[in-house]
């Protein structure tokens, strides 16, 4: 994510390591790089110059000339400033109404329905809400089709008329079943086009009109950069929507869009997505986003993520048996489990402080447990639970099973084996780490 516009800012800080004082000199060729490395990442000039500008003038400050450290100092500011560009604080994101209704918008191919599947996704597992999604797009021939199948996969209802060609009236339509089926939350998925035209534009109004929705979010692609910000100033002219949607975060994202669009628009970034797994949603925090625009990591979210897959009890049983070294496969197998469920495991790793630069030509496929997990699958109850009752001809008969060689079998038991060991010493420690998850 942002793997460009985060090299080339590390570059730019280079200009002060090892100076004890910030002068005009550093301080000016520092600012004409980090200027640089944001028109590279497609963000208007304008943007970007005011934004060093803003730079330029909080560096010359009186605690700043003072510093110990002017390198980390200064990125202390661009990390700030990168916030409030962003937004500066978390949006609100409004749910409110009987049904609320969420309206979504933004060009075809920019990831519309799949976010419509996602959101919906979202607030039944995260906010306890029973939504309908509606398929109001009716020109692209496979969207019905799309949405049915993203509503089956995450077991949300979705509503439907396939012969009618009035958007209107199947959103009215749409609205008064979810009354009468008690859904509190309508996500309404509108039709795209390649480019922005008079009649897209009249009819996402018209829906607008007709259901006066708490929420208009406006899909955008991140990795189209300043284009997509010229379509979401268009876009906003019209429907005045109260907040954008980043899709794609996983692919070759410059980060234009994400640093240009509150500038322009004036509206927050209220999510961001990547992938195509229903559960990579994520709420929008401009702090976070800098920090790892920056390299520094984002801790606080990879912990969320796993308090959000990790049930107490659960861990607690877990930890006790590492105590009593009765982890076993089936204990392991259970935990990749977990793991998966956080997400993409390199954006994940990302997220660790400092990891994000060592793994960034790394190729982290999220199919890399595969392997394990076939192994452990070819056991049997009996010796998932009974690590120890593995002999010889026993590992003969999983490697078969699992269409591995006997050697990557011995080499995966004695790996667990370290990892058992190494997991009993840690929870051994007088100030021991607990299960993800746990409270102390």
């Amino acid at each position: 994510m942002f793997n460009s516009l985060s090299e080339k800012l590390e570059s730019a800080f280079k200009n002060l390591k090892g100076e004890a004082r910030i002068n005009d000199l550093n301080i000016a060729n520092t600012v004409k790089d980090i200027r640089r490395a944001l028109i590279d990442a497609d963000v208007n000039f304008k943007i970007a110059k005011e934004f060093t500008d803003r730079v330029k003038e909080k560096a010359v400050g009186e605690k700043v000339i003072n510093a110990i450290s002017p390198g980390q100092l200064m990125v202390k500011i661009v990390k700030d400033e990168l916030a409030e560009l962003m937004g500066g604080t978390e949006a609100q994101f409004s749910i409110t109404g009987n049904p609320a209704i969420i309206l979504v918008a933004g060009l075809q191919g920019s990831g519309k329905t799949t976010f419509t599947g996602k959101l919906a996704n979202y607030l039944k597992t995260q906010k306890g809400k029973s939504p309908l999604v509606v398929a109001a797009d009716v020109y692209r021939p496979a969207a019905i089709d799309q949405l049915t199948v993203l509503a089956e996969q995450i077991g949300v209802a979705i509503y439907s008329e396939r012969e009618n060609k009035d958007v209107v009236s199947i959103v009215q339509n749409a609205l008064k079943e979810a009354k009468a089926t008690n859904k509190n939350v309508v996500i309404i998925d509108t039709a795209g086009r390649l480019a922005v035209d008079e009649a897209m534009m009249i009819e996402v109004a018209n829906i607008k009109s007709a259901v006066n929705p708490s929420e208009i979010l406006f899909v955008v692609d991140a990795m189209t950069g300043q284009d997509a910000v010229n379509t979401a100033k268009a876009f906003n002219d019209r429907l005045d929507f109260t907040g954008v949607v980043l899709t794609k975060l996983d692919g070759d994202t410059r980060g234009g869009a994400a640093l240009s669009i509150k500038y322009t628009v004036n509206k927050p970034i209220k999510f961001v997505s990547s992938g195509e797994k229903m559960d990579t949603l994520d709420v929008f925090y401009p702090e976070r986003m800098a920090q790892r625009i920056l390299g520094m990591g984002d801790i606080t979210t990879l912990v969320e993520k796993a308090q959000a897959q990790y049930d107490e009890v659960e861990a607690r049983k877990l930890e006790k048996k590492i105590r009593k070294n009765q982890f076993d496969f089936q204990d392991f197998l259970d935990q990749l489990q977990q793991i998966k469920k956080m997400g993409n495991l390199k954006d994940l790793m990302g997220m660790i402080p400092g990891v994000s630069k060592a793994i960034k030509d790394v190729d982290i496929n999220d199919d890399a447990f595969k392997g394990i997990e076939a192994i452990i699958k070819s056991m049997t109850p009996f010796e998932r639970s009974n690590p120890d009752s593995l002999t010889p001809s026993r590992k003969t008969r999983i490697a078969k099973g699992s269409g591995k060689d006997i050697n990557e079998v011995n080499a995966f038991m004695k790996q667990f084996e370290q990892m058992k060991q190494m997991m009993k010493t840690m929870n051994n420690m007088p100030m021991g780490g607990r299960m993800p998850g746990m409270k102390r």
